[in-house]
């Protein structure tokens, strides 16, 4: 880590604190039908230090046990973005000459993943390839 990053980080935890404290200000002021909090200032000032604290302690451990969960959630983005992709461009080839081209896809939903699939990796194996 260089000197200058390492000079900046009291000043970046002390504004990632301030911004917990007004978050957490604006939370009580604005939003009191969903978040309550009694104590007045210094209340502002303790959950804003507990937001801030945890965020440095306990949210790195909190991304380690839900990796496994952000990637399967990533994965399923992933299968549908590309399961709207396969679709979109089915939707063009039913306006087109059936004499001229037909594209159907078998076995259900799953026909529909396994494609979907197949495209995703395709177009990913030729971005790496043309990096």
């Amino acid at each position: 880590m260089s000197s200058e990053g390492s000079s900046q980080l009291p000043l970046k935890l002390s504004l990632k604190f301030a911004f917990n404290v007004i978050v957490v200000w604006v939370l009580a002021n604005y939003l009191g039908q969903y978040f309550g909090l009694d104590g007045g200032i210094p209340a502002y000032v303790i959950v804003g230090a507990l937001m801030s604290l945890l965020n440095i302690f306990f949210r790195p451990i909190l991304n380690i046990l839900t990796l496994p969960l952000r990637l399967f959630a990533t994965i399923i983005a992933i299968m549908v973005v590309n399961g709207a992709f396969v679709y979109v461009i089915h939707l063009f080839t039913l306006r087109m000459d059936p004499g001229l081209i037909r594209l159907e896809i078998y076995g259900g939903p799953w026909g529909w993943i396994i494609v979907a699939v197949c495209f995703g990796f395709a177009n990913w194996l030729l971005r790496e390839m043309f990096k």
